[in-house]
């Protein structure tokens, strides 16, 4: 699906204007429908066969699980995918004549629930394939308290470098970390926790990150920072100039008006907003994922951007009201400021080129 969404993207590009506004529209369609089928053709050959097998394995395993957090929102993608397998079924089981508009239709209908698949079934692999995995050995008591202590001596004294970080199936962080000792030896620790705040331990030490990876309990995917996210499935781009177009509108204008306007299209709001509303979006955007994180650092981080993002907003509105200024001049460059040639005269046809200056006899010292 990755292959075919890029094929695809690749195509669209194709008929669309430089700001992405759409000229071809047939040649667009086109594409979409082509997308459908390769992605009907893809599902029924590698997925289809595997369904049944792949959710029964999966729920076995996330009703083994110990509680957690994620797993009601696990369980409702496997329901998703389940409800979106048997639409798929069905309309596949009453196939339409190939080629047809009725066909057509069909892969059309079938889009999202492809999307669907495509985008949430890294779950339930992940689930089905935990079945293989052998349990986490932890540490003793006593062991344990005594390597927690020396590490967080090492991280106040600045020793212990961060590496990794993933959560566990009980929704339990676990960070890597590298421990310089007393020799100059590196040892690889686990710590469970976040390393930021109080009360976190260390699980396990290794002497490599391999030897870490096999030991420690696997990583669960991630989370995502908006529920309805869909990569194969993205809604469409409204049109923008680039901030590269509005410089060059800037320097190739005469009057103040041209060069307001270049502003102002800078900070427009609303459906084609500008580059600098975009970015005030981007950081504040950026922010709630660092605060989605709900660690302590993802927290401080998340309160520098939401600043950052007022700031860019204040400077948006002085910006457009200079250029609402700059504007209201009424204004034209002196004729002063002739532009420059970027090509030099040839010498007309008929015309004899300057003779070659005399030869001298003067060596030429060298250095």
């Amino acid at each position: 699906m990755s292959a075919i969404s890029l094929e695809t993207e690749t195509a669209l590009d194709l008929t669309r204007d430089r700001h992405g506004r759409t000229v071809h529209p047939s040649a667009a369609a086109a594409a979409l429908t082509r997308r459908n089928q390769a992605a009907v053709e893809a599902y029924t050959e590698h997925l289809n066969p595997y369904i049944d097998a792949l959710l029964d394995a999966a729920r076995r395993t996330l009703d083994e699980l110990p509680p957690a957090r994620h797993l009601a929102g696990w369980r409702a993608v496997l329901d998703g995918l389940a409800a979106s397998a048997a639409e798929i079924r069905r309309v596949l089981d009453r196939p339409a004549a190939p080629g047809s508009d009725a066909e057509g239709a069909q892969h059309t209908a079938l889009w999202p629930h492809l999307a669907t698949w495509a985008d949430h079934s890294f779950i339930a692999t992940h689930l089905a394939d935990q079945q293989r995995r052998q349990p986490h050995a932890p540490l003793t008591g006593e062991e344990q308290q005594r390597w927690t202590a020396m590490v967080q001596d090492a991280q106040r004294r600045g020793e212990l470098q961060l590496a990794e970080s993933w959560y566990a199936a009980d929704g339990q962080p676990i960070t890597l970390a590298y421990l310089v000792e007393e020799d100059d030896s590196t040892v690889v620790v686990a710590l469970r926790g976040d390393p930021d705040a109080p009360g976190w331990q260390v699980i396990g030490h290794y002497a490599t990150e391999y030897e870490a990876g096999q030991a420690l309990p696997p990583a669960v995917p991630p989370g995502v920072l908006r529920p309805d996210v869909s990569e194969f499935n993205r809604p469409a781009t409204a049109p923008e100039v680039s901030l590269q177009e509005l410089i060059q509108d800037v320097v190739e204008a005469q009057a103040a008006g041209d060069a307001s306007n270049a502003l102002l299209h800078a900070t427009e709001t609303g459906y084609d907003a500008g580059p600098m509303v975009r970015l005030q979006q981007l950081v504040e955007t950026a922010g709630q994922f660092a605060n989605a994180l709900e660690t302590v650092q993802g927290r401080q981080i998340a309160a520098r951007l939401a600043a950052l993002g007022r700031q860019i907003g204040f400077l948006t509105q002085e910006v457009q009201e200079a250029a609402e200024d700059l504007g209201a001049t009424v204004a034209v460059l002196p004729p002063h400021r002739t532009p420059r040639p970027r090509t030099r005269p040839r010498p007309a046809l008929d015309t004899t080129p300057p003779p070659l200056p005399p030869r001298t006899t003067v060596i030429a010292r060298h250095h």
